[in-house]
């Protein structure tokens, strides 16, 4: 088993790709503010997990795995957050002017992510996430739920992150 050095932690995580559901502790330099790390030039090439568990949805039935450590490309990742019910600070000023939540569902894969985004008060939502250019992007106040896994529920988190170039955007009308 893995043995954190003097200057790491673990930090429980939950991670979405387009089939899996990861939830394990991610090994990251004490320093990291682990809800945004991966919108960080420090964002490493392979998530390092401690006890993950990995929910499988390729199949016509969700499978459950579980291992002692595991290294997941970022760059297969879609959604991330902080594992209830640890949280971190959000990331934005609630003062800073010209901003609104603009209330949004995002689907990632078989998930539903139900919550805001902060954009500008001068454009809507398409235009916002068409100019924004970003590799990740967060969401406010989420529920997440997936209708594959109705034993999953709904998950509520303060905030998590998203790649916006492989997720898809709705509003309720």
């Amino acid at each position: 088993m893995y043995t954190l050095a003097s200057d790491e932690k673990a930090s429980g995580v939950t991670i979405y790709t387009q089939n899996t559901l990861v939830r394990g502790e991610a090994v990251t330099k004490q320093s990291n503010r682990v809800s945004i790390w991966l919108r960080t030039e420090g964002a490493p090439e392979y998530i390092h997990l401690l006890n993950p568990q990995v929910i499988n949805l390729n199949g016509s039935e969700a499978r459950k795995l579980s291992y002692s450590e595991m290294y997941l490309p970022t760059a297969q990742v879609i959604g991330f957050h902080l594992t209830p019910p640890a949280h971190d600070p959000l990331d934005y000023d609630e003062s800073e002017k010209n901003r609104v939540m603009q209330p949004v569902t995002v689907v990632v894969g078989t998930f539903v992510f139900n919550g805001a985004i902060r954009i500008s008060n001068q454009v809507d939502l398409g235009t916002s996430i068409t100019s924004g250019r970003t590799v990740w992007m967060s969401i406010y106040d989420v529920k997440v739920s997936n209708p594959l896994l109705l034993q999953m529920g709904e998950v509520q988190v303060p905030m998590l992150v998203v790649r916006p170039g492989q997720v898809g955007f709705a509003l309720s009308g």
